[in-house]
């Protein structure tokens, strides 16, 4: 495999992951998918765009390479199921809408599969923990920021129309409450967003997996909906007007982390 992950490393004890941003794929899932999965309609678009302010905030960042598509960075590597429902698994089987992802008979095959769990998925994972072993080791703490994306509206998912700001902390046991509110009011701030606190996405793999308060590593994960910064269709432009607010309050989320961060640990 060639490069699976762009990991910058930086000054404050805080990482941004982003496990859904990667766009390439293996010669045998993209021979495989049908023609609406080509233009990889479930990817976190613009991800890494969308968070370039991260750099001066001082912010590690840990972006994928690989789609989702060839595996899903935000699962377990034992692909036990997250959510009670509609959901997709380690190797996604179906888009978001329910539909089949790859054409019959042209799944990767399982030593494929095994390839993609240790030269991607392993690595990913290797380096976000070393990372944070490192920001805890220096600063005694650490904070986890899993950045994801979504098509506001997905009935195969969940009903309805997606709040904009969708913050996960797995029911409280991945991060200290009170960072959770502090979170909470920051997006309660900006009245022209709407958001909830472990509503339909709690957290994946990454934010159950690593955070630990009680260890001091708090992670916490947001589900954006991407109306608020993209086109939801393809060609999933990515909107200058509509980020640019967005970025506000992206900002302001992690400076607050940083400030709860500083406040509660001195």
């Amino acid at each position: 495999m060639d490069k699976v992950l762009n990991f910058q490393q930086g000054r404050v004890p805080l990482l941004i992951s982003m496990p859904h941003a990667g766009v390439r794929l293996t010669p045998a899932v993209e021979a495989g998918l049908i023609p609406a999965a080509q233009s990889l309609p479930d990817t976190d678009w613009h991800i890494p765009t969308l968070y370039e302010f991260a750099q001066e905030l001082g912010a590690s960042t840990l972006a994928a390479e690989y789609s989702r598509f060839v595996i899903d960075l935000n699962r377990p590597s034992d692909d036990k199921p997250l959510y009670v429902g509609a959901t997709t698994g380690l190797y996604p089987a179906t888009l978001f809408d329910g539909v089949p992802l790859f054409r019959e008979g042209l799944e990767p095959s399982a030593e494929e599969r095994a390839r993609y769990l240790e030269q991607v998925w392993t690595p990913y994972h290797r380096t976000l923990a070393q990372e944070l072993a490192r920001l805890k080791a220096e600063f005694g703490y650490a904070m986890l920021f899993d950045a994801h994306s979504i098509r506001s509206v997905i009935p195969h998912l969940f009903e309805g129309k997606l709040p904009d700001f969708n913050l996960g902390t797995f029911n409280g046991a991945s991060c200290d409450p009170t960072l959770a509110t502090e979170l909470e009011a920051i997006c309660a701030g900006h009245s022209d967003y709407s958001h909830v606190l472990n509503g339909r996405f709690k957290g994946g793999h990454i934010t159950r997996h690593y955070g630990n308060p009680d260890e001091n590593i708090h992670a916490v994960q947001l589900e954006l909906g991407q109306c608020t910064y993209m086109e939801e269709f393809e060609p999933f432009r990515y909107r200058p007007d509509l980020a640019a607010p967005t970025q506000v309050v992206l900002k302001q989320l992690l400076q607050g982390m940083l400030a709860w961060g500083r406040q509660r640990y001195g």
